[in-house]
C-alpha cells in the first residue's frame, strides 16, 4: 500500500467518498454590505408610495383652492388706464375686490399688480 493511500484515508475520510446528505445546512448569512442593499431594496416601493400620496395631495389642494370643480374664464385686454381693482370690481361688485384681485394674480401667474396696456388676461366668471 502506498503512503498516499494511507494518508487519505486516514480517520475515516476519504476524498473521493461521496459527502452524506444528511449534513447539517448552514444558516444564510448576510454581510454588512448585504444588509444595506436588502433595506434599501425594501425601501424603494415605500419611497414610491409616499411620493405618490404627496403629488396627490398636492393634486386634491388644488382642486379644493378652485372650488372643487372647473371654473370658467372669460379673457379681457387690457386698456390704458385699467387696474386690477377696476377689473375686480367689474366682475364681482358683491364681493372683496382683494380677494377677487388674488384670485386674478393666481390664474395668470403674475407675480404683482402691474398690468400693461394690451395684455390679455384671464377672469374668473363670477355666478
Amino acid at each position: 500500500m502506498s503512503s498516499f493511500a494511507a494518508i487519505g484515508s486516514v480517520g475515516g475520510f476519504s476524498p473521493s467518498a461521496p459527502r452524506s446528505s444528511s449534513a447539517p445546512r448552514t444558516r444564510l448569512r448576510l454581510t454588512r454590505r448585504g444588509r444595506v442593499v436588502l433595506t434599501a431594496l425594501a425601501g424603494v416601493p415605500v419611497a414610491l408610495l409616499a411620493a405618490v400620496m404627496v403629488l396627490g395631495a398636492g393634486a386634491a389642494a388644488a382642486e379644493s383652492d378652485l372650488g372643487g370643480g372647473a371654473t370658467s374664464f372669460r379673457t379681457v385686454t387690457v386698456a390704458a388706464g385699467d387696474t386690477l381693482w377696476e377689473l375686480a370690481e367689474s366682475i364681482a361688485p358683491g364681493e372683496d375686490p382683494r380677494d377677487v384681485i388674488g384670485e386674478i394674480l393666481r390664474i395668470n401667474g403674475l407675480r404683482d399688480g402691474a398690468i400693461q396696456p394690451g395684455q390679455q388676461l384671464a377672469l374668473p366668471v363670477v355666478e
